[in-house]
C-alpha cells in the first residue's frame, strides 16, 4: 500500500483504519493541542491536560511517538530532562484537531441541553401494560 488512495477506513483491517481510532481516543487529541504551542516536557503536560495519569500519559506519548506524530527529546543534564513536541506529521493535525475544539466548544450547550432533555425522557416510567379485562 503505497499510495494514499490505496488506505480505507472501513475495511477492517486497513492500516488507516487503526491511525483513525488512535486519533479519537481519550487522550489523543488533548496531547496534540496541548503541544501544539511548541516543545514541552512531561510535568507541564500533564499539567495543561489535567487528570491524566501519569502512566497513561506515559503511553499514549510513545503509541504517538512510535506513529512518528511525536518527537522526544533527552537532554543529558542533571536532572535529566526530557521534552516532547509535535513533528511535521504531528503538526499537520493541528488542523483538523483545532476544528475539533472549536466545534467541541461552540456546541456544548446544545449536546448538554440534548443530553438532559434525552436523560429526562428515559428517566420516564415504563408504560404499564394494559389490564387483563375481568
Amino acid at each position: 500500500m503505497d499510495s494514499h488512495e490505496s488506505f480505507n477506513v472501513f475495511v477492517q483491517n486497513c492500516p488507516s483504519r487503526e491511525i483513525m481510532q488512535r486519533l479519537g481516543d481519550k487522550w489523543t487529541p488533548l496531547v496534540l493541542l496541548g503541544l501544539a504551542g511548541g516543545p514541552q516536557r512531561f510535568s507541564e503536560l500533564r499539567q495543561r491536560i489535567g487528570s491524566v495519569t501519569p502512566k497513561v500519559l506515559t503511553s499514549t506519548l510513545r503509541t504517538l511517538e512510535r506513529d512518528g506524530l511525536v518527537k522526544r527529546t533527552v537532554f543529558a543534564q542533571v536532572p535529566v530532562r526530557v521534552d516532547y513536541e509535535l513533528t511535521e506529521v504531528g503538526h499537520s493535525l493541528l488542523g483538523p484537531m483545532e476544528t475539533l475544539r472549536k466545534w467541541s466548544e461552540n456546541h456544548a450547550s446544545k449536546v448538554l441541553k440534548a443530553r438532559d432533555e434525552f436523560d429526562a425522557r428515559d428517566e420516564r416510567p415504563a408504560a404499564r401494560p394494559a389490564s387483563p379485562a375481568l
